[in-house]
């Protein structure tokens, strides 16, 4: 039997070389291996005789070696490997390259099987470097038997690879494991039985060498129920965890709440009053709210949580609103303040740079004696707020702006008890929680990453907010573009320039690729650099308007002091990274003009064009792009067609993926984990099937080997 926790390095066919390689891929026993899944097959589940190959085609063929030769090619010492391969209907050449071992292996008179593409030229037919395999007189057959080979016949499983490390060799490791591998199954007997699924041993055997398409797709469902059992399993017991918490008892006061929205200078929409009443209703409750709120860019999010923080202060308690950066600390400071107004709230400003109580300067150790006194109601920061000598009195409701930009820690910090929770011997008594993104979020992710969290969607905008126009720039329509910026600046208006890079790249520095193989730094050599393009701008193109930079190596008192200008309309233009991607409010900005693009996913350029269109005036997106790729000017187009951020988020997510969409391809998670993601129907049965085991056996103590799965899924998977 097959022993799947066995170190790699004892494989006979491994040894200390290629163990390293391995690791380069997760790969560190023979579990790994077995789970290493492939990435896709190639088809080569029918045998064509050699007469009846085209050009072109992706063909399997068999035969017998009658004729082997090797050669050199000088002075680019290149070896050519020729051979020439017979069956009863014809024969045809063979060609491999820098690969002469094989003239040793394939003698005249071998039958082979070869799997490769067939190309033509002024010579006749030939197969180059195809995937060659020895076989016996048993196999040599039109229908090979299924799983009998393993390079050539049927679906041929395709790995994701490394330096050193390929899809054949892989095979050559993997298919005689397969042969006596039994694998303890977590999943109980009567799930199994109930949604029709194949046993563990037999799902890992048919996904690496499945008899069709139908078989391989049977095996990938059972893997993925697995993963997306484990991940309901575990955000079931986060909820459980969190409603055996204590939090304060935030009373509602309709008519508190009733006079302050009533005050405001706009209109809630119908979405920003359902939200806010979800909060103020968690907040009611006697353990912690745990909401995520997820709205468009510009749906107003900040003032709804406003509202919870101000229900919050008049029950007597603090609230604290963390931003992930300076700029974005300011500006919700700036936005609370003006929409507080006469509301007789103290509320503080406490960055690395500087604090502030009310609209007054104030020493840093000034505002935190404050805040440990209870005399800051709201509190407004960014990481500062969590260092070890900040003690809130009476924190009662966090609010974490861009939630998937904080750690674990930094969010643990927040979420404690206050001082005057510790001092009353409440220890377990810990703050509401609202995380807020304005990245909406694919239902299936929500159903998963986020499935331990309540939600909250704003999908409506304000009336005020005008649609904005979205062009894609060709290299030809640049002139024009600047012509129109130039128009728009000197109209009074400003624009933002968006560009992928701090500094131009280094083309000839070496950087890794995903799957670990060196490549050359070309491509991103070509992308805009701020730095470059800031002085372009200001030195040529714009030479007599007021042209800023700003991106994330600057300090942020710099950064803070720069986006103040440019809010006090000193600059006409600001060249930046993507910094300004999130949460900037410049009413008077109506360009948003994105070099390079293609290098940005749809749900981050939906962002950046957030940042215009906020002001009385019509707004632009210029997406400048000079690729001719046809799937990235595919994407471009969605963009030009659609202003729904939710839309686009789902399409973001089938164009690259759940692991890439939303930072999920550094969780720990296996690419099949990843992909099920996107599997509505089968996240909401396995979701079923968790709860039921949780009602029967609330701490998986009768189901052992689904327990140890799962400890081990929690200690792999993070999601930040």
């Amino acid at each position: 039997m097959t022993d799947l926790s066995l170190p790699i390095e004892k494989l006979k066919s491994v040894g200390p070389r290629n163990t390293p390689r391995l690791a380069k891929l997760g790969i560190n026993t023979v579990r790994d291996l077995l789970w290493h899944f492939p990435a896709r097959y190639e088809d080569y589940s029918r045998v064509v005789s050699i007469s009846e190959i085209e050009p072109g085609q992706k063909v399997n063929i068999q035969g017998e070696v009658l004729k082997m030769s090797n050669r050199m090619i000088f002075p680019k010492r290149m070896s050519i490997t020729n051979a020439l391969v017979g069956d009863e209907t014809g024969a045809v050449k063979v060609v491999w390259f820098n690969q002469p071992f094989i003239a040793n292996s394939l003698k005249e008179g071998t039958l082979v099987s070869l799997a490769g593409k067939a190309n033509l030229d002024k010579h006749g037919l030939y197969l180059s470097s195809p995937t060659y395999e020895k076989i016996t007189t048993d196999e040599y057959s039109f229908t090979p038997p299924a799983g009998g080979l393993t390079h050539t016949g049927g679906l041929i499983p395709v790995y994701p690879e490394t330096e050193g490390v390929t899809s054949k060799y892989l095979r050559f490791l993997i298919k005689p494991l397969l042969k006596d591998m039994e694998a303890p199954d977590p999943l109980p007997d009567e799930i199994i039985k109930k949604h029709n699924f194949l046993s563990l041993s037999e799902a890992i055997n048919k996904i690496h060498y499945p008899a069709d398409n139908r078989e391989a797709e049977t095996a990938k469902e059972r893997l993925a129920f697995d993963d997306l059992l484990l991940f309901q399993l575990k955000a079931l017991l986060e909820r459980r965890k969190l409603n055996q918490l204590k939090s304060v008892r935030v009373k509602f006061d309709k008519d508190l709440i009733q006079d302050f929205i009533s005050r405001l200078p706009f209109e809630l929409t119908r979405d920003q009053k359902v939200a806010a009443w979800e909060i103020l209703k968690d907040l009611e409750k006697t353990y912690p709210m745990n909401r995520l709120m997820e709205g468009d860019v510009g749906s107003g999010k900040t003032v709804v949580a406003l509202i919870g923080a101000v229900q919050v202060a008049k029950n007597g308690n603090q609230s604290v609103f963390m931003a992930p950066t300076e700029v974005l600390a300011n500006q919700h400071f700036r936005t609370i303040s003006e929409l507080l107004g006469n509301n007789f709230l103290n509320i503080g400003l406490l960055t690395g740079s500087e604090a502030r109580f009310n609209s007054q300067k104030v020493e840093k150790i000034n505002l935190k004696n404050k805040i440990a006194r209870g005399e800051v109601d709201i509190i407004i920061g960014t990481h500062a707020v969590i260092q070890k000598d900040i003690n809130f009195k009476n924190l009662a409701f966090v609010v974490l702006d861009e939630q998937h930009r904080f750690g674990v820690a930094q969010r643990a910090a927040l979420v404690k008890p206050s001082s005057r929770a510790q001092a009353e011997g409440n220890k377990e008594i810990v703050p509401h929680l609202l995380s807020m993104t304005a990245t909406p979020i694919p239902r299936t992710l929500s159903l998963t990453i986020y499935g331990d969290l309540d939600i909250s969607i704003i999908k409506e905008k304000p009336k005020n907010r005008q649609k904005i126009i979205t062009k894609t720039i060709s290299p030809l329509q640049r002139k024009a573009a600047y012509k129109f910026i130039r128009n728009e600046v000197n109209s009074g208006r400003q624009v933002f320039v968006i560009c992928p890079r701090i500094e131009l790249a280094d083309p000839t520095k070496e950087v890794r690729g995903k799957n670990g193989q060196s490549k050359m730094n070309v491509l991103w050599a070509e992308a805009k650099a701020v730095q470059e393009e800031y002085k372009k701008l200001s030195e040529e193109v714009f030479p007599d308007l007021k042209v800023a930079m700003l991106h994330g190596k600057m300090k942020p008192k710099e950064k803070t002091e720069i986006m103040n200008n440019f809010k006090d309309k000193k600059y006409g233009i600001l060249v930046s990274t993507s910094v300004v991607e999130v949460g900037v409010d410049i009413q008077n900005a109506t360009i948003m003009m994105v070099e390079n693009s293609e290098r940005f996913g749809l749900a981050q350029l939906h962002q950046f064009r957030g940042r215009v269109g906020r002001g009385e005036y019509q707004s632009y997106c210029l997406l400048f792009s000079s690729t001719p790729d046809k799937n990235i000017n595919q994407r471009l187009k969605a963009l030009v067609d659609c202003d729904d951020g939710f839309e686009l988020a789902e399409k973001d997510m089938t164009i690259r993926g759940p692991g890439e969409f939303f930072g999920v391809k550094q969780s720990g998670l296996p690419d099949l984990a990843m992909a099920s993601l996107a599997n509505v129907e089968l996240i909401k049965r396995a979701r079923l099937e968790a709860r039921l085991l949780l009602k029967d056996d609330s701490d998986l103590s009768n189901h052992r080997l689904l327990k140890e799965k799962l400890d081990s899924f929690q200690r792999l998977t993070h999601f930040e």
